[in-house]
């Protein structure tokens, strides 16, 4: 059975509906992002906020959205979060890469690390933290949430590379 890969999510998500996919390189997700450069579907920015933002635009427009970042942008981007997504029920699949979880993960990422599931649940942003087995389902999970109006996330373990 071949091992799956960032790019096959990345190609499921783009083929279900996902029209487009802005934010900030991140190593967890490079060869996710490496396929959307591939298929010329991403849009880089410089801040996770700038991503969100851009994203809320397209999504108004009744356009599918994704926003990729690490999960310290994600930390550096709750009010954004909360003031604008939230408050205008504007419908966002987060997809984040956890960094820190691991006890052999750089130093700086440790503390957001360890603190991402309940930011999540502070946030009262529904997630699925995808794995081999289940990224299928997971993803079909996020592509409900949009069609619902709602946002949620999608967490990807620094481990989780191809």
């Amino acid at each position: 059975m071949k091992k799956l890969t960032q790019r096959q999510i990345f190609d499921y998500l783009f083929n279900n509906g996902i029209e487009n996919f802005v934010g900030v390189p991140d190593s967890t997700m490079k060869y996710f992002i490496d396929q959307g450069l591939k298929r010329k579907k991403i849009l880089i920015t410089t801040r996770e906020e700038e991503a969100i933002g851009i994203a809320s635009g397209f999504a108004l427009s009744k356009s599918n959205s994704l926003v990729f970042m690490q999960n310290a942008g994600f930390a550096n981007s709750i009010s954004t979060i909360t003031s604008l997504v939230q408050l205008y029920e504007i419908p966002l699949v987060f997809f984040i890469g956890w960094r820190g979880y691991l006890k052999k993960d750089a130093p700086e990422h440790m503390k957001i690390g360890k603190i991402q599931p309940n930011l999540l649940k502070i946030l009262d942003l529904p997630s699925k933290i995808i794995t081999d087995k289940n990224w299928k389902v997971s993803c079909n999970w996020a592509l409900k949430k949009l069609a619902n109006h709602e946002s949620s996330a999608l967490i990807i373990r620094r481990l989780f590379c191809d």
